[in-house]
């Protein structure tokens, strides 16, 4: 183990203050120090900002390690005197610290990754201690350490010294949207004003970010299927075991293949120090015009998790029951027995860790994620009437088939050594499976009609759409080089990703068996050309191929036989950005990214109709490349945080998704999206935040093949505009409330009968800690708004999918942590 760099500091003698958690003499003094802590942290918190004697920068070198001895040799290097309890970082390890450092600059460090926030005072007297919940924002006279970074990005990089926007959903606003709404595109859509409005359903094909497909990952697994893509990947997990949720907004061949509109990460809780931590959570949601037992949902989770030793460990469990939605009217909402529903099913989730500490600097971890969710199929769909302003609605059925489901395995072994071989290098390293089957509803569509099985429009059939993706990931990151100016990071990732669909019920094959393998050696580098002047920049070389077997497509498409092959693809792929921070509180920024991604090789496959065909001559099979471009700027002080940015991403070669009877289809045409994104935060006071955000974005595409962007984009391709505003307020030590409001402005599109209204929605939530444990009062659509959903409105025009958005609900819930 190395101990390099941890000399004796001073003793306890010459700094009364001081525990460190650090030997046995320290340990002698563990309830002595530990309550002076208690008493003198008022004070310290009251504290003006200090001015230190060690503003200037100084070398230093201190790995990885226990944070309480890292912490020493910090103090010791620097002069400071700490004063915390000792249990505050019992079980917790420091991050690396390296380089030519000011005092902030190594506390920041040695504590990223670690829940700690501190405070200096005049005296240099460093007050430990972790932060309460935030209401959104930290209290002004203090301040919050560990610095959080985009793992995302492969580079660590902390989202203020981003060249492009990167957005951290943290903790507890997943819980405040979770106290609203367990739908985890309502989520993403709350949170994300460039995100599309929730269909609310199984499927959100069409749920975009900033107008393109964004990459989904859990914990850097990809979910996403982008050799056919099903809509499913937002419903791979229960975000009640979710942490925080990464987000690299526009184009990033960061992960490889997939993310031309971004990277969205969600990283699953992760055992807390302590040997037994446990949680249990319940609530029960119902609309406010009905109560009864058909309208009823139910959800309750409950997890474990603790440190022992070397080793670390989590167990966490949830289960979902969702009853018949009400719209506005009072009406039952539309059952969706063919793209699959979320009202009326039934979801579970397990999710599971084992950590072993092999020493201070390498950590080995093993996680599995299963979940599957299930409707009950007990509702059948009742078309509306668009002309007339009639929602479809539900009756009481035994719709046809079996009941439409999405189940998912996500598993990963991973490395971590924050030191290799004492160099200062960070290693990471993964293997990764991801397993998927999506099943969908019975249809008796012309395109599942065959006159060789049944009679024309007799014959129902479901396609089912399975996946199956193995793959690594490897980087290394030297973060010192050139005394601290540069920060390289390179690696080398592989993917094999199989999938194919067929009909369920007849054993047709829908889209033949397709591999996608990919081999990717990739190089990232931060350098800082001033102070106040970063340039960063990197490039990855994607090696793909595609094998296709050879097949014959539905008789709707003239049973035409393909001939099966290969495609080869080698891509380069470019990034650079430069971060200029004139004050310590303003940041511009710009960069220049690009993304790479697979068109939907099933959507093209399977709508082959002629003879002759053969994949290695098949260009609609070509890649997609999108150019990503953007500037903007960031303003950060004590009250205020704001941000602007404006980007376009260009693809001369894109994909569209296209109705066809019903049906959707592809086509492979020149696009390019232009936007807008802003957003304001003031933290009133300690106890009240308030914050709005604003997303603009348009589209065009050469609907003529002539070179010219002749034509807007469809609602299945951008999302409204639109305006997301919270105000979140701590009344008293124990009652808490948040309020948000999102209002999606009208718009008109070409297609036929597909303008889009617009509409405004509000949800409230209330939270009441008891001494033991919290319950929380929430209603969503708190203004009970009659609406039709954006997608209804605007992407599909069809009278059976005419889905009107659900009323106002009201859920209650209890949550305990003990």
């Amino acid at each position: 183990m190395s101990r390099k760099n941890t000399a004796e500091p001073e003793t306890p003698a010459s700094h009364p203050f001081w525990y460190a958690g650090h030997g046995r003499s320290a340990r002698k003094m563990k309830s002595m120090i530990a309550s002076w802590s208690l008493c003198l942290s008022a004070s310290w918190l009251a504290a003006p900002q200090a001015v230190y004697a060690q503003d200037s920068a100084i070398q230093i070198s201190i790995p990885a390690q226990p944070l309480g001895e890292a912490l020493i040799a910090v103090a010791h290097r620097y002069s400071l005197e700490l004063a915390y309890s000792p249990d505050l970082v019992r079980g917790l390890r420091s991050s690396n610290v390296s380089g030519n450092l000011s005092v902030e600059q190594a506390l920041q460090r040695v504590l990223a990754n670690t829940p700690i926030s501190y405070r200096i005072s005049g005296r240099n007297v460093v007050l430990l201690r972790r932060p309460e919940p935030r209401v959104n924002a930290a209290p002004k006279d203090a301040q919050v350490l560990a610095p959080i970074v985009a793992t995302a990005s492969r580079s660590d990089i902390e989202p203020e010294n981003a060249p492009q926007k990167i957005i951290i959903i943290e903790p507890e606003q997943i819980e405040q949207q979770l106290a609203i709404s367990s739908n985890s595109s309502n989520v993403l859509s709350n949170m994300l004003p460039a995100y599309t409005p929730s269909r609310d359903k199984m499927n959100g094909s069409g749920e975009t970010l900033r107008g393109r497909t964004p990459l989904i990952m859990i914990d850097g697994v990809p979910q996403s299927n982008p050799l056919r893509p099903t809509g499913r990947e937002v419903h791979t997990i229960d975000y009640s075991m979710v942490d925080h949720i990464e987000v690299i907004n526009g184009a990033s061949a960061s992960n490889g293949i997939g993310g031309t509109g971004g990277v969205i990460n969600i990283i699953t809780k992760s055992p807390e120090p302590g040997t037994l931590n446990q949680h249990f959570g319940i609530q029960a949601t119902t609309p406010t015009s009905q109560l009864k037992s058909e309208t009823m949902s139910y959800k309750t989770d409950y997890g474990v998790n603790g440190r022992e030793g070397p080793w670390e460990y989590l167990l966490a469990g949830s289960f979902e029951s969702q009853g018949l939605a009400l719209d506005g009217w009072n009406n039952p909402v539309g059952a969706d027995n063919t793209q699959g529903d979320l009202m009326s099913s039934r979801a579970y989730n397990i999710l599971a860790k084992l950590g072993y500490w092999i020493d201070d600097n390498q950590k080995l971890q093993l996680s599995v994620n299963h979940y599957k969710i299930k409707g009950r199929m007990d509702y059948i769909g009742i078309a509306g009437d668009r002309e007339a302003g009639i929602p479809t609605t539900s009756e009481r059925g035994d719709p046809e088939g079996l009941a439409p489901h999405n189940e998912v395995w996500t598993s990963a072994l991973k490395y971590e050594n924050s030191n290799l071989a004492d160099t200062g290098i960070k290693l990471d390293a993964m293997v990764f499976n991801q397993r998927f089957e999506g099943l969908f509803g019975a249809d008796n569509s012309k395109t599942f009609q065959d006159p060789s099985i049944a009679p024309v429009g007799q014959l129902y059939d479901q396609s089912r759409a399975t996946a199956d993706k193995w793959g690594t990931k490897l980087s290394l990151t030297k973060d010192d080089l050139f005394d601290g100016r540069l920060k390289l990071t390179a690696g080398f990732d592989t993917l094999m990703d199989k999938g194919k669909q067929d009909l369920y019920l007849t054993g047709r094959t829908y889209v033949p068996e397709s591999k996608y393998t990919s081999y990717a050696p990739f190089v990232m580098a931060e350098f800082k050309l001033l102070d106040n002047l970063m340039l960063s920049a990197g490039y990855r070389y994607e090696m793909g191929q595609l094998d296709v077997t050879s097949y014959r497509t539905l008789a709707a498409y003239n049973n035409a036989a393909v001939q099966g092959g290969k495609l080869k693809f080698n891509e380069g792929l470019f990034s650079g950005g430069l971060v200029y921070k004139p004050l310590d509180n303003l940041t511009f920024f710009g960069s220049f990214s690009q993304g790479f991604d697979m068109p939907d090789v099933g959507r093209a496959l399977r709508s082959i109709n002629s003879e002759g065909q053969s994949i290695e001559n098949f260009q609609a099979l070509k890649p997609i490349l999108t150019d990503n471009y953007e500037v903007g700027m960031r303003y950060r002080n004590d009250r205020f945080d704001m941000d602007l940015s404006l980007y376009q991403s260009n693809s001369k070669y894109g994909n569209r998704v296209v109705p066809v009877n019903g049906q959707f289809q592809l086509a492979r045409q020149k696009t390019r999206i232009q936007g807008l994104e802003a957003g304001l935060g003031v933290q009133i006071n300690d106890k009240h935040h308030a914050r709005i955000g604003y997303s603009y974005m348009r589209g065009k595409y050469d609907s003529d093949d002539d070179g010219s962007l002749d034509a807007k984009l469809g609602a299945l391709n951008v999302a409204p505009n639109r305006i997301v505003a919270s105000w979140s307020a701590k009344w008293t030590d124990k009652f808490s409330s948040f309020l948000q409001v999102n209002y999606a402005f009208s718009q008109k599109f070409e297609e036929k009968d597909s303008n889009f209204n617009g509409y405004a929605l509000v949800d409230l939530a209330l939270n009441y800690k008891l001494p033991k444990g919290t319950v929380s009062l929430s209603a969503s659509n708190l203004l009970n708004k009659k609406y039709i959903t954006y997608y209804s409105q605007s992407a599909l025009v069809e009278p059976l999918r005419y889905f009107a958005g659900r009323g106002r609900t009201v859920t209650l819930g209890y949550s305990v942590n003990f």
